[in-house]
C-alpha cells in the first residue's frame, strides 16, 4: 500500500504537528509513504531525515495551475493507493481519480464536502466530525473516526525558575495558537483575581500583542509569561498545577490528550471537542466559555481540593492509556486505511 500524504500548511499548528506525527509512525511502522510538504513546513526536515520520502517542489511555487502540474507528475511516478489530504488545501490541490481513494481529513466543522468534492472518504477527528461528513453529503460507509495522539515527550519537569517563576507560585498553562477563537484573554482575566497563579503561555500567533497589552492593563503582565512555539510541552506540563483550555471554539483540541498523558490536571471552556471527552469533576473541568469568573471558580477550587485534583489527573491518564496512545491511533489509522482500500476495490 502506497499513501501520499499531502499537508499544505507552513506554520505551527495542531494539525500540521499532528499530521507529521501521524506520518512519522506509520513510517516507523513500515508503511510507504511520500509527503508533500510546504517547504517552509517546520518538519520537513525532519520527516526528510527520518527516512520518509518528503516533496516539497509542489508548493514551491505560489501559482495554483504549476502546483497542480506538479502534483499530477508526482501522482503519475508514485502511483499510490491512496491520498490522504490533510485538510482543505491540501484537497484542492489533487484532481478527481488519482488514487484509489482520497482521504478528506475533517479537524473542525469548517471543513464542508465542498472543499472536498475529489475525496471518495473521510475521516474526522472526533464521532462527531465523523457525522458531519455525512452530514455535509458523504456517502454512506465512507466516513471513519480516528482521533489524534498526544506527542509530547516524557520528560522531566521544567525548572520554574528557567522561566522566571517563583518555585512557591502555582502554574496555570495553556498550549495553543495564539488567536482570539483560542481564548487567552478569558486565562489572562481570570489571573487578576488569582494573585498566586502564574500564567505561561506557550504558543505564537496573531494575538499576542493583544494580549500582553491586556495583561498590561490588568496589572498581572509580571505573572504572565509568553513562551512561543514550544517543543519541550512535556516539561511544561509536568511542571504546571493545571493546564488550561479556555476556547470559545474547539473542534477536537490534542491539548486534552497532552495533559492526560502528564497526569496534569485540565480545565477546559465548554466548546464541541473537550464537551465530548470531559467528565465535570471526573476527567477534568468544564466552565463556560467568556467567562472568567467560571474559569476564575474551576481554578480555585481544582488548586484547592487534593482529592479532585488527583481524581482528575488519575482518570484523564488511566483514558489516555486505554484510548490514545500513539501506537493505538498508529495501528487504528492502519486499519483504517486497509478497510478504505478494500471497500474501494
Amino acid at each position: 500500500m502506497r499513501v501520499l500524504q499531502v499537508m499544505a500548511g507552513k506554520r505551527n499548528g495542531g494539525a500540521e504537528l499532528y499530521s507529521t506525527d501521524i506520518m512519522l509512525s506509520l513510517h516507523q511502522a513500515g508503511l510507504d509513504q511520500c509527503a508533500v510538504l510546504h517547504q517552509a513546513a517546520p518538519r520537513a526536515a525532519e520527516l526528510a531525515s527520518a527516512g520518509l520520502r518528503v516533496a516539497t517542489q509542489i508548493l514551491a511555487v505560489p501559482v495554483r495551475p504549476w502546483q497542480s502540474h506538479r502534483m499530477g507528475r508526482l501522482i503519475a511516478a508514485y502511483k499510490p493507493d491512496i491520498i490522504h489530504c490533510w485538510m482543505r488545501r491540501a484537497a484542492s490541490l489533487v484532481p478527481a481519480g488519482a488514487a484509489r481513494a482520497i482521504i478528506g481529513w475533517y479537524g473542525d466543522y469548517e471543513e464542508q464536502e465542498k472543499y472536498f468534492s475529489h475525496c471518495t472518504h473521510f475521516i474526522g477527528v472526533t464521532p462527531d466530525l465523523a457525522r458531519h461528513a455525512y452530514a455535509h453529503g458523504a456517502k454512506p460507509g465512507t466516513a471513519f473516526y480516528v482521533p489524534t495522539f498526544p506527542s509530547v515527550e516524557d520528560a522531566p519537569a521544567l525548572d520554574r525558575a528557567t522561566l522566571d517563576t517563583p518555585p512557591g507560585a502555582k502554574v496555570l498553562l495553556t498550549l495553543s495558537r495564539l488567536h482570539k477563537v483560542k481564548g487567552l484573554d478569558t486565562a489572562i482575566q481570570s489571573l487578576a483575581a488569582l494573585p498566586d497563579c502564574y500564567l505561561w503561555i506557550a504558543g505564537d500567533g496573531p494575538e499576542e500583542a493583544n494580549l500582553r497589552a491586556l495583561a498590561a492593563s490588568l496589572g498581572v503582565a509580571a505573572r504572565v509569561r509568553f513562551l512561543g512555539w514550544r517543543t519541550d510541552r512535556g516539561a511544561l506540563l509536568r511542571a504546571a498545577d493545571i493546564c488550561l483550555l479556555p476556547s470559545r471554539y474547539e473542534p477536537f483540541g490534542t491539548v486534552i490528550l497532552d495533559a492526560w498523558s502528564m497526569s496534569t490536571p485540565f480545565i477546559s471552556c465548554e466548546s464541541d471537542g473537550p464537551s465530548a471527552y470531559i467528565r465535570n469533576g471526573e476527567n477534568g473541568m468544564l466552565v463556560p466559555a467568556d467567562n472568567p469568573a467560571a474559569l476564575t471558580g474551576a481554578i480555585a477550587t481544582v488548586l484547592g481540593n487534593e482529592d479532585l485534583r488527583r481524581t482528575i489527573a488519575a482518570t484523564g491518564h488511566a483514558e489516555y492509556l486505554a484510548s490514545f496512545t500513539r501506537a493505538a491511533i498508529t495501528q487504528k489509522m492502519l486499519e483504517t486505511y486497509h478497510h478504505i482500500l478494500e471497500s474501494a476495490s
